[in-house]
């Protein structure tokens, strides 16, 4: 079972996984992700993110935050599962946990880049309800990103 606990995306353990998911984008894209992307931008009330632990290795993490000038919808950033840990449904657990917090938070709607390339990850999030949004962020000239997103469920 997937233990998930909040953190900062400059966490020990975070760093790792960070260095592991740009090696992967320098293999899959031939560079890494230039996205800019700072810890703070995670922080409550305004975001979060996640480390998701099997027993005590590190082996996920995830996090969200509110879109520039809006209070209702987020983005999901620096969604990874390590390799080994894959098909054990930690990515569904924590995208799961990280839209419950969004939702928490007061978001009606959230989003998300990822890329052609990464035909799985477009698979995972199709499968979960995300659909085609307008390009958007930092990534929203390159053709071969793909926008997703869907509408969050009224808290209740």
């Amino acid at each position: 079972m997937l233990d998930l606990r909040p953190a900062r995306l400059d966490d020990p353990d975070s760093l790792v996984l960070t260095e592991e998911v740009q090696a992967y984008y320098v293999e899959v894209y031939g560079g890494a992700d230039e996205d800019p992307i700072a810890p703070e931008e995670f922080l409550p009330p305004h975001g979060g993110f996640l480390l998701g632990y099997d027993g005590e290795v590190p082996v996920a993490m995830g996090g969200w935050s509110f879109l520039p000038g809006s209070s209702t919808q987020v983005k999901i950033r620096r969604m990874y599962v390590r390799a080994e840990a894959r098909r054990q449904g930690y990515a569904a657990a924590l995208l799961t946990r990280l839209e419950e917090e969004a939702r928490a938070a007061g978001a009606e709607h959230v989003a998300l880049t990822t890329g052609e390339p990464q035909v799985a990850a477009v698979r995972f999030y199709r499968a979960r309800g995300y659909d085609d949004v307008a390009p958007f962020g930092f990534y929203a000239t390159e053709s071969r990103s793909v926008h997703l997103g869907k509408a969050l469920p009224p808290r209740e």
